[in-house]
């Protein structure tokens, strides 16, 4: 047998329960499955002969819900550099070539980042096959992994030299073209050119070894596309300058005989280099403009220590990082690097910490306290115990989040994809009826003027603009959330962000510390201040509830004797029922009090006063008899007063939940400066409260830092998690904030806000330019204006469209996040 455990978005009642159930009970070799609504998840144990879950997942997607598999990572995620692509084009057929691959569930091109992440069946995803297939296709591909990126990076400069080189040879064989071509272009200009450089046969010789050594890579590129059936922009590029050069080539070896036929005599030497140079020049900004999008990772890797002292044996040795083991004791001295993550056994010490969260001020250390791998020891030594290593550690899990968000492809991407994907095809369909129409309309001589039209609309019309657009931006984007404690997790999360109308936030450990205080102690009179603080801590000593553990704080600090109860039993959402010294203690709200028929009557007032000034009433009975109430107060986080405000500036609505009591939520609320709460809200129905307010059509990010948090944050439209919070809520998350600091939240929605501009004015630029100036190439404006695109011009404009956009997106770097004192 098999165990499956499933997460499931949707389910609002018992009868979803049954319904998810049910459907699941069809599949084949399904033997038993436990559908649970608090935690909208379902275990489902079925036979071996069941290897995959894709049954089970369309079968709940068949019931009306949306559904993932949980227990295990059941896909394989291999991530591959791909080098030669140059636009949208490049990168629709990568996909849809590695798409059919048998095993491949999923595939994501990046163009900016030359990388394809593939997710496919596990066990059944040949990566060797994927290589065949993209190499087949005509791109040079390997596997990557993370610690490949100094490499990849080394390969990127590489490109970024030989393309200077190339540019160079061909700017300076071009002047000379140029310079020959000036007695060519009328009669009587250019006496002075030596009648070596203007000679037919020498230009002929100096534009060939220009197209066929620095514009080789136009011909390889093309060779490599047009053998698999499609066309990308070194096809557009290498139709343009070939019509020109063979024209002129043929006119300069045969003359006579093609003047005799009709071909009047036109020599495009000066076109055919310059058209190269230029768009040899836009390829070398490009390229390196495209190394500038995204230094995250290298920025990243850097920071992780080279060695390690470890104590072994009662000795001190050095060793390198890889050596390092869980549970070895590190010793770390003042200046180095942490180089793993543990908790510190012996010593104190402030750690700065801003390469994790962007909070300059170091934090303190002690023993107990966790520290991160390539934080900065500041001041003492210490010595820690090791619990995370190599790909475990918290550097590594960012590493690996910020290069696959920076892989991954926003939606939008996908619609410019597929408009990409028809519009080489267009454009050669554009250029060919041109070339038609003006051969027979077109002024004398007319072949030359539609030859002008053809090589202007294939010169002009480059998708490289459309490709960039997007994921240079999420690449951005992505890099400076990094930069700034917010980890996102894919380019989907930071588009979704930019939409937020409301934002769920939870209380505890959001809005507030987390950490209560105990300040009011008001017994009754059948017991003393101390037995009720005595009684309560000790029967707490069993709960892992944050109130509970500032009643045991306080005990202690009162230094009471404190003893384990005799039994224990968390209800939860309502308290505590447990049996000390005999006797049956209850803490906890007033419908609990209900519940065991006690009267708390009595002191209705001074809980509701209690509450009135933010803290939380703990009603207390001893042997079936109230004996008082203690006051518990969890402090607002001293960011969360300006984080409101900021959020409501951006026109966004706030919203606090919370467990507590209506008289307490509404005191905190206030203090907060939060309009509108909903109390009283039970752990397992936080999900259905956010899925209420997506039913009133609102767009909804929830932020929470607890385990109990999780579903909520899955049910929202954009989890973000604190990241001081628990594993399984930064798992659950889009957005992580590394700070535990809601002014995050802010920075992550204006970060979003301002990636998504970015975007719109890099499509905006990228589409325009091809709207605008594909019709002025074609001669549109000739009939009225007498104005038709120089096809050098068009070379020009090309050359420097997708330097614009990459340009643009760096504009984003100056990006800056939201302060405290706004």
């Amino acid at each position: 047998m098999s165990k499956m455990i499933f997460s499931i978005k949707g389910m609002t009642c018992a009868s979803c329960v049954n319904r998810v159930e049910k459907m699941i009970l069809k599949v084949d070799g399904v033997k038993e499955v436990a559908v649970n609504l608090a935690t909208h998840q379902a275990q489902v144990e079925a036979n071996e002969s069941l290897s995959s879950s894709e049954a089970i997942l369309k079968a709940i997607e068949k019931a009306g819900y949306e559904a993932k598999r949980l227990d295990e990572e059941e896909n394989d995620k291999v991530l591959f550099s791909i080098k030669g692509m140059t636009c949208a084009s490049c990168v629709n057929r990568v996909e849809k070539t590695i798409s059919r691959i048998d095993g491949v569930k999923s595939v994501t091109v990046n163009l900016a980042a030359n990388q394809a992440q593939v997710e496919g069946q596990k066990g059944l995803l040949d990566s060797d096959a994927i290589l065949k297939r993209i190499e087949k296709i005509g791109f040079e591909a390997s596997k990557l992994n993370t610690d490949q990126k100094q490499e990849e990076t080394d390969d990127q400069e590489q490109e970024i030299k030989k393309l200077m080189k190339d540019f160079r040879v061909a700017a300076v064989l071009t002047t000379i073209v140029l310079i020959g071509s000036i007695p060519h272009m009328m009669d009587g200009w250019g006496t002075w050119v030596p009648a070596l450089i203007s000679a037919p046969l020498f230009l002929l010789f100096l534009t060939t070894y220009i197209q066929l050594v620095p514009g080789w890579r136009f011909y390889k590129n093309s060779y490599k596309v047009l053998k698999n059936g499609s066309a990308d922009m070194n096809v557009l590029v290498a139709m343009g300058t070939s019509a020109a050069w063979l024209y002129s080539g043929a006119m300069t070896l045969f003359p006579n005989q093609l003047t005799a036929i009709g071909f009047p005599y036109q020599l495009y030497y000066d076109v055919t280099t310059v058209i190269t140079t230029l768009i040899l020049l836009g390829r070398y900004f490009e390229a390196k403009a495209k190394g500038q999008t995204s230094t995250a990772i290298k920025k990243l890797m850097s920071l992780q220590a080279k060695t390690a002292i470890v104590i072994r044996g009662g000795e001190e040795l050095k060793v390198t990082i890889e050596e390092v083991k869980v549970d070895d004791e590190i010793l770390v001295k003042p200046g180095e690097r942490i180089p793993v993550d543990g908790v510190v056994t012996k010593g104190r010490s402030a750690v700065d910490e801003s390469m994790l969260t962007g909070e300059s001020i170091p934090v303190e250390k002690a023993s107990g306290d966790d520290v991160i791998g390539a934080t900065i020891n500041k001041s003492g030594s210490f010595r820690f115990r090791a619990t995370k290593v190599g790909k475990d550690t918290a550097l590594a899990q960012i590493i690996r989040m910020v290069n696959e968000a920076q892989g991954s492809k926003a939606p939008i991407q996908r619609v410019v994809d597929l408009i990409s994907a028809y519009f080489v095809p267009a454009v050669l369909v554009i250029a060919v009826f041109s070339f038609i129409f003006w051969y027979f309309a077109g002024p004398d001589p007319s072949l030359i003027f539609a030859l002008t039209t053809f090589i202007a609309i294939l010169i002009i019309a480059c998708p490289c603009a459309l490709g960039l657009a997007t994921p240079t931006a999420i690449m951005v984007g992505t890099e400076k959330g990094a930069e700034n404690g917010i980890l996102i997790k894919n380019a989907t999360s930071l588009e979704r962000a930019h939409k937020i109308q409301t934002v769920v936030l939870d209380k505890t450990g959001t809005i507030t510390e987390g950490k209560p205080t105990l300040t009011d102690l008001l017994p009754t009179k059948i017991v003393t201040e101390q037995q009720l603080l005595q009684v309560a801590a000790s029967v707490e000593t069993a709960s892992e509830h944050p109130l509970g553990e500032a009643i045991v704080k306080a005990a202690k600090e009162e230094g009471l004797a404190i003893t384990e109860p005799d039994s224990f039993e968390a209800i939860i959402g309502h308290g505590i029922v447990a049996t000390f010294n005999s006797k049956e203690v209850v803490i906890g709200n007033e419908k609990l009090m209900k519940q065991y028929h006690i009267d708390v009557t009595s002191h209705e007032e001074q809980a509701t006063s209690l509450a009135d000034q933010g803290k939380t009433p703990m009603y207390v009975a001893i042997s079936g008899q109230f004996a008082g109430i203690l006051g518990v107060a969890d402090t607002l986080k001293k960011e969360t007063v300006v984080a409101v405000k900021s959020l409501k500036k951006l026109g966004i609505e706030v919203i606090m939940l919370t467990g507590d009591h209506e008289g307490t939520a509404q005191a905190i609320a206030k203090e907060a400066g939060i309009d509108h709460y909903i109390a009283e809200v039970l752990p397992e129905h936080k999900a259905e409260e956010v899925k209420k307010l997506q039913d009133e059509g609102k767009v909804v990010a929830m932020v929470g830092d607890g385990i109990n948090d999780a579903p909520a944050l899955a049910q929202a439209d954009v989890g973000i998690a604190i990241g001081t919070g628990t594993d399984v809520a930064m798992e659950t998350a889009d957005i992580t904030l590394m700070r535990g600091d809601i002014m995050g939240v802010v920075t992550a929605l204006r970060l979003s806000k301002s990636t998504m501009r970015m975007i719109w004015q890099n499509l905006s630029w990228a589409f325009g330019y091809n709207i605008v100036l594909i019709p002025v190439a074609a001669g549109l404006l000739y009939p009225f204006f007498g104005i038709l695109l120089n096809p050098m011009l068009a070379g020009a404009a090309m050359a420097f469209s997708s330097v614009s956009v990459v340009l643009n997106t760096l504009r984003l770097k100056n990006f800056t996040p939201t302060i405290e004192n706004e």
